[in-house]
């Protein structure tokens, strides 16, 4: 299915250098967010207090984040946690204040809103566990890339794999740098949502290098950007096609998820737009300059070549 069918390639490499350079500056806007502000961390990461409060009816989510934040507790996470009427309230560390006296506080402010607010459970979530999240979700972020770069130097060619990685982490420190940028809470669900961009971006780089190896065997009188233009220009339809298809999906979750997929969208979100872009204006140039030619993607076979490793007696 396609929705457009260009007549001519677009010629994209002849803007491999502009391109280039625009993602070298954001990626450096990010690197120097995430160094200087830092990211957000939510209690996932920090350690805190999480609470299970029950209510007689259909819990207002935004009236109990009203009456937190107006208490204070700016940094409260709440959520809904199994059935409409069950909360899961999440406070970060309080200097002084233990978790009974922590969870006592925020109770009696929920109960003058609701009296039917009754506590179910509280559970302390301790910094140590929280900073042992933070460095498997950094290891898992490195395993992913490496597990990336492997296959792609498999499938196709060493050059490809560091163009694809390249460009990989260029929105994973993008989806970042916005974060640190703005101060969004980063959370587990966010990291969630970096790793499924790791893996939808190098979907994209997968389709582009597959077509571009095909007409280094089928084109082989072309220049290798003429080759690259074609390849992004006859896969355009397809990729703008999935990226809007997905993207309406993870616009719902967005506008109607709730507080618990907003950020998680917005990473998404952030993912897909720079992930279209880097599969196409970064990989590809990345690679081209790397020296992928006819010679490494389509060798010529010497018409009986076999006979001379095996010259008759």
């Amino acid at each position: 299915m396609e929705i457009f069918h260009p007549k001519k390639d677009i010629p994209f490499m002849s803007y491999g250098k502009l391109t280039t350079t625009i993602s070298l500056v954001t990626f450096i806007i990010a690197v120097a967010a995430l160094a200087i502000r830092g990211l957000n961390l939510s209690v996932d990461f920090t350690g805190g207090t999480d609470m299970e409060v029950n209510y007689a009816q259909t819990a207002d989510l935004g009236a109990i984040r009203s009456a937190l934040e107006q208490d204070g507790w700016k940094d409260a996470a709440v959520q809904n946690y199994g059935t409409s009427r069950d909360v899961l309230v999440r406070l970060p560390l309080v200097q002084g204040l233990s978790s009974s006296q922590l969870s006592d506080k925020v109770m009696a402010l929920l109960k003058t809103k609701d009296a039917s607010a009754t506590l179910r459970r509280v559970e302390f979530v301790g910094p140590q566990v929280g900073e042992e999240l933070y460095e498997n979700g950094g290891l898992a972020l490195i395993v992913v890339a490496f597990g990336i770069m492997a296959y792609l130097a498999l499938r196709f060619e060493w050059r490809f794999a560091v163009a694809a990685i390249i460009a990989n982490m260029h929105d994973v420190v993008i989806i970042l740098g916005m974060f640190a940028l703005f101060q969004w809470e980063f959370s587990l669900t966010v990291l969630a949502g970096v790793l499924a961009v790791l893996g939808y971006s190098v979907n994209e780089s997968v389709v582009v290098f597959d077509r571009v190896r095909e007409n280094f065997r089928k084109m082989r009188k072309a220049s290798v950007p003429e080759i690259i233009d074609n390849a992004i220009t006859r896969t355009m339809s397809r990729t703008v096609i999935t990226h809007f298809s997905t993207q309406l999906a993870v616009l719902a979750m967005f506008f109607f998820g709730g507080e618990p997929l907003h950020y998680f969208a917005t990473a998404l979100t952030i993912g897909i737009l720079f992930g279209i872009y880097s599969s196409v204006l970064v990989a590809s140039p990345i690679a081209m300059w790397l020296g992928i030619s006819h010679e490494n993607l389509a060798p010529v076979v010497k018409e009986g070549a076999d006979l001379d490793e095996h010259p008759m007696l």
